[in-house]
């Protein structure tokens, strides 16, 4: 019986949770796997991501749910239209045009902004901030003091001063967010990488030959990679509401294009009367706000290194 027990094979989830991995995948996938364990023990967070899978969902596949044309009208039938009258769920703004197809087809435009200010603003962070740490003395110096000049001014005023100087458009939006957007991001690495600098395995690859850049690339930037990602998904609320934002003061995405902010700035007019104009992209940017910042949190709970030790 003792023989059976100690021969029997190991199940999957003793093969991940094992304290002896016998190779690198194995010890990352019982990494993953018990990250994913912490996360999902969140409720809030499994929400969170539901919602999200949800708005991905949505932007993929925007062209059959939605049940009109975003961008075409019916003004001389279907004019404000309150929700439930005549097939349009969410009922339809000044132009005649359904409100629910502006939203599901602006869930792309808004999931566009959000990844690529991620894109852009993310890497150069952790690149400035990796750097800055690493290297120290005057080039710490001079990377912080910039950075502390974009955390000076307000993220939507700074936003604002690029758009009016590059132009409005979406594609302007999206780059002088970014600009606005990686200063953070550079501070959480700078502060990963000074708790790191010193120690001894980064010690160890230095001694044997390992030039700067490798050192930096190789061995701290994935040091920061988990606090970074927090920050990113904690940010991407922020990221909608200065899209939206910008949209509203006629700076972002340019009519006819169905931008949530834009969308409400259309129907403010109407707040009183025909409220569900401003009101249906107000709760859509409310919901997918709420899923980023319970994502967020989830993500920190699962990747706080204190909780991975245990």
């Amino acid at each position: 019986m003792s023989l059976a027990t100690e021969t029997r094979p190991m199940t999957r989830r003793e093969w991940l949770l094992s304290d002896r991995p016998q190779s690198r995948l194995q010890a990352r996938l019982g990494r993953a796997y018990m990250t994913w364990r912490r996360f999902s023990a969140n409720r809030l967070a499994v929400v969170g991501l539901l919602i999200l899978l949800g708005l991905c969902f949505v932007a993929a596949f925007a062209d059959l749910l939605a049940p009109h044309s975003p961008v075409i009208g019916n003004l001389a039938g279907a004019r404000l239209l309150p929700p439930g009258s005549e097939g349009y769920l969410l009922g339809t703004d000044d132009q005649g045009r359904d409100i629910l197809s502006r939203l599901i087809h602006g869930s792309r435009l808004t999931l566009a902004v959000v990844v690529l200010v991620a894109i852009i603003a993310a890497p150069v962070g952790l690149i400035v901030g990796a750097v800055a740490g690493y290297a120290g003395g005057w080039l710490d110096a001079i990377l912080m003091r910039i950075t502390d000049i974009f955390l000076a001014f307000p993220k939507l005023v700074l936003a604002l001063a690029f758009v009016a100087a590059l132009g409005p458009g979406i594609e302007n939006a999206v780059i002088a967010i970014a600009v606005t957007s990686w200063p953070p991001y550079a501070r959480i690495a700078r502060a990963e990488t000074l708790t790191v600098r010193n120690s001894d395995y980064i010690a160890a690859v230095r001694l044997m030959g390992a030039s700067p850049a490798r050192i930096v690339f190789r061995h701290v930037v994935p040091m920061c990679m988990s606090s970074l990602i927090v920050r990113v998904t904690l940010d991407m609320a922020g990221i909608i509401l200065t899209a939206a934002g910008l949209g509203f003061l006629g700076l972002g995405a340019q009519p006819p294009l169905p931008e949530w902010g834009a969308m409400i700035a259309s129907g403010r007019r109407f707040i009183l009367d025909q409220w569900w104009v401003a009101t249906m992209p107000g709760i859509a940017i409310l919901i997918v706000s709420l899923g980023f910042n319970l994502l967020g949190d989830g993500l920190r709970d699962a990747l706080d290194p204190r909780e991975s030790g245990q």
